[in-house]
């Protein structure tokens, strides 16, 4: 079996007033030749914004801001010796200063401006393709990884992707799951969600844990924030020490015929979950992500 690598990156879609998009040439594991959008891996520790900002500058001499979340998406590519697979967060980017040096940053060729109408002849990457509206989201069958014997304790250092939503009904309810003892956050109300699987795309990723933790049939939105959080005294399984970086995907999601919520993966994490409204969300203990998300509108 082939060995599953997992990264967090972080891309700009940056247009001129043209309508030209900015694009840097793969010289390396993505294809040589293939356009891809200007970005890269995020650091440990690091904001996937700031991330976007720094690859930016370094690949192409230009400043940039980023002005929206524009969509989340995930790809798999044969990286030996096995399979990576990539969560990128795709941010729209606005030039603010600076003049385009082509091949500033040594990881990609020449980056140009490219017209809308040269984009399709263009060999573009799975992802540059899909945030440009040009071909679905990438989907991957992937075996899963073999089961593997027990590490020994010892002090981890990783990152972690996981989506949330913001889900309400009709009534403009809110949906919320309460964290079971023994996982970090137990006895918190908190938002529907979680990892996303190796291969999985992030909104399906979203519908299945949607699914798992209330027994709601939901319609996924479009993301509305991507934040993250770097814990350098969190307590992983058998109360390892974990330098964990967790990034989150958090999407606008609406349930149009909701039920009374059951969890349906019981001895999880998810202890019970409820619709609550905008003035008993106040009087809940609520963890970071839900309180960023609720506590401003309620």
């Amino acid at each position: 079996m082939r060995r599953q690598q997992r990264r967090i990156s972080a891309y700009g879609v940056c247009q001129d007033p043209s309508g030209a998009v900015l694009l840097t040439r793969a010289a390396g594991p993505a294809g040589p030749g293939t356009w891809l959008l200007p970005g890269g891996g995020i650091k440990h520790g690091e904001h996937p914004a700031d991330a976007v900002v720094r690859a930016v500058a370094a690949e192409t001499g230009l400043a940039v801001e980023v002005v929206r979340v524009r969509d989340v998406a995930a790809e798999v590519l044969a990286r030996p010796p096995g399979l990576e697979h990539t969560d990128a967060v795709i941010y729209d980017l606005a030039v603010t200063s600076g003049q385009l040096r082509p091949g500033a940053g040594g990881s990609a060729d020449p980056a140009r401006w490219v017209s809308p109408a040269d984009l399709p002849t263009l060999p573009l990457s799975g992802l540059a393709a899909y945030a440009l509206g040009l071909a679905p989201a990438p989907s991957h069958r992937v075996p899963p990884p073999a089961k593997r014997s027990p590490a020994p304790p010892r002090r981890r250092r990783g990152q972690r992707f996981a989506v949330y939503g913001l889900v309400t009904d009709p009534a403009d309810r809110v949906l919320l799951t309460l964290i079971s003892d023994g996982y970090p956050g137990a006895g918190k109300w908190h938002l529907p969600g979680g990892g996303t699987d190796f291969g999985e795309q992030p909104v399906d990723a979203l519908q299945r844990e949607i699914i798992e933790e209330s027994g709601q049939q939901a319609r996924i939105g479009r993301p509305l924030e991507v934040t993250h959080r770097h814990h350098t005294t969190r307590r992983g399984p058998m109360g390892l020490a974990v330098d964990w970086h967790a990034v989150r995907a958090i999407y606008e999601v609406t349930v149009a015929e909701p039920t009374t919520p059951q969890v349906l993966d019981a001895g999880g994490s998810t202890a019970d979950a409820g619709w609550f409204t905008r003035e008993q969300v106040r009087t809940l203990p609520l963890t970071d992500v839900a309180a960023g998300m609720l506590v401003p509108v309620v």
